[in-house]
């Protein structure tokens, strides 16, 4: 419970406080509004209190991910799995059949390692 009381989570605490009030506050004055007559005002007096919920709701849900947090890190997976790629694969595949094909990847290769040390 200890995290929660965090400068960040305080913040978000009192954000959604502040937004679930006035939300209400909203909707509170366009009922007066539309008790005057103001008939667009009708809309709003039902959307204001649905905004007020989907804060609380979203608050709800952000404090349940934050207490069903294991500790993990979620990194996403490499890039680039280990061993070759597909590409790599149908490349080799090629050259086993083509003897010129491969002569001119190797000297792709000398290329691109000599472009590399001059960088």
């Amino acid at each position: 419970m200890r995290r929660f009381f965090t400068p960040g989570w305080l913040g978000l605490h009192a954000l959604a406080i502040t937004l679930f009030v006035t939300f209400l506050w909203f909707g509170w004055w366009q009922l007066s509004r539309a008790q005057e007559g103001n008939d667009r005002s009708w809309a709003y007096v039902f959307e204001w209190p649905v905004f007020a919920i989907f804060v609380v709701v979203m608050w709800i849900k952000m404090i349940r991910d934050e207490l069903n947090d294991d500790g993990e890190s979620h990194e996403p997976p490499p890039l680039r799995p280990e061993g070759p790629s597909a590409k790599e694969e149908i490349i080799r595949a090629q050259e086993e059949e083509d003897e010129e094909l491969a002569a001119y990847n190797r000297y792709l290769a000398r290329l691109n390692a000599q472009q590399g040390r001059r960088s």
